[in-house]
């Protein structure tokens, strides 16, 4: 069993995504000053922006075995 080229780029992004915005807690939680709530989803946003996420074309190559979609 596999996934699709489309599902496993989206499991890849999520863990890409996933991984940013856990750093951008620590660095939140790191530092002495405190943050609004507005200032938290700005760095939220700005670290997701940041990351390169690549937009996948699919191929209609013949696959064997199972592929979940």
């Amino acid at each position: 069993m596999s996934f699709c080229d489309h599902c496993q780029g989206q499991r890849f992004d999520r863990a890409q995504v996933l991984r940013a915005l856990r750093a951008a807690r620590k660095r939140l939680k790191a530092s002495p000053e405190s943050c609004s709530a507005d200032q938290t989803i700005a760095l939220a946003i700005e670290a997701v922006r940041t990351l390169e996420i690549p937009h996948l074309e699919t191929l209609d190559d013949i696959v064997t075995g199972e592929v979940i979609h």
